[in-house]
């Protein structure tokens, strides 16, 4: 069964953006398929199968429902994927509310926030994407023109640095650089750049000097000499939270039955991921699922980018949600007042490790 249709544009980049559907149905006490067997190994399958609809550019984050999809996770459940797309962030978030769309994947802007503020009412449950130590997703390039002036943050003073958009993660990324770098606004000029691939070329041709670029256009700009990592994102923002699954408020309390297993089947596929990129098992498999939803179609440069990190227990990030989202207020982009209590709420993805364990 469906009762979404999908958009007919791509999300940007950016936005990192990660929608899906479903209709709500009642599982067996017991398993039903015709072996006798529940393929799960936890609950049982649905009676009837759903059509689970994911709104997905091909960003790495999604890499929880590419390989539960492709390794049978959510079949197990009699869970159908449909991957679709969805034109942006503003046609997403009301239809997510009124219970038109049960999960979407968004970031952290100060437009997101006021969303929610005025309405619209959606839940964050689980991790999307969040920095790891050494290996930032969102990580600072440096032009070749540059770099043998530039030895450490505080010689970033003068420099032209491009960021992809205004009161969002990555912008709350850079303020942070400057102020572990003890600059001001002053002491740089800020660059708005809204496409990540145009900062390559800029880069390049000198007209800035760096850029807070992303995963797989930092390690092709390496390849090709066109710019360098400049230290790591993590020295001054640990552990950010870059992604965010979302739910709408009816696909959590009035079809418990298709979201818990959809939440168990995306814990599934994260912790594959983390066992390949974290702990090398299973690489391969996973690589090759990677390149089949993703841009990024070279197996071998899946072994040089700065992976996404995406949580084995689903687990978020609050404390520096928060601390994003203090930061878009302080700079008066917040309008009316978001209510962290009402709009984080993590019971679905409590209840799917309470089934599954904690990841070792």
């Amino acid at each position: 069964m469906r009762k979404w249709l999908s958009k007919g544009v791509l999300v940007p980049l950016a936005a990192l953006l990660l929608v899906a559907s479903g209709c709500s149905e009642t599982a067996t006490p017991t398993p039903t398929d015709q072996s006798g067997e529940n393929p799960s190994g936890d609950l049982a399958p649905l009676k009837e199968k759903v059509t689970v609809v994911v709104a997905e550019d091909g960003a790495a984050s999604g890499a929880g429902f590419y390989i539960a999809k492709e390794k049978g996770y959510f079949a197990d459940y009699n869970i159908e994927i449909e991957f679709a797309q969805f034109a942006n962030s503003d046609d997403m978030l009301p239809a997510l509310a009124a219970g038109e769309v049960d999960i979407a994947g968004g970031i952290s802007t100060a437009s997101f926030f006021n969303a929610i503020a005025q309405g619209i009412d959606v839940r964050i449950v689980a991790d999307k994407g969040h920095n790891v130590p050494g290996k930032s997703y969102f990580t600072f390039v440096i032009g070749n023109h540059v770099k043998d002036e530039v030895k450490d943050y505080a010689d970033l003073k003068g420099k032209k640095i491009a960021v992809s958009s205004e009161y969002g993660v990555d912008w709350y990324i850079y303020k942070r650089m400057l102020e572990h770098a003890g600059l001001t606004d002053d002491d740089v000029e800020f660059v708005l750049m809204s496409d990540f691939g145009s900062m390559l070329g800029a880069i390049e041709n000198g007209s800035i000097d760096l850029a807070l670029n992303i995963e797989p256009l930092i390690a092709q700009g390496v390849a090709n000499g066109i710019h360098e990592r400049f230290k790591d994102a993590t020295d001054f923002a640990p552990d950010s939270q870059i992604a965010m699954v979302l739910a709408s408020p009816k696909f959590m309390e009035e079809e418990e039955d298709v979201s818990l297993r959809f939440m168990l089947a995306y814990l599934k596929g994260l912790r594959d991921y983390n066992d390949a990129f974290v702990k090398g098992d299973g690489k391969d498999e996973i690589i090759e699922i990677m390149t089949m939803h993703t841009a990024l179609k070279d197996p071998a440069l899946w072994e040089k980018v700065n992976v996404t990190g995406l949580d084995p227990n689903g687990q978020m990030r609050i404390d520096d949600i928060k601390a994003q989202y203090e930061m878009y207020k302080e700079y008066g982009a917040i309008q009316g007042e978001f209510d962290f209590e009402d709009a984080i709420d993590t019971s679905l993805t409590e209840k799917a490790l309470d089934i599954l364990g904690e990841y070792k």
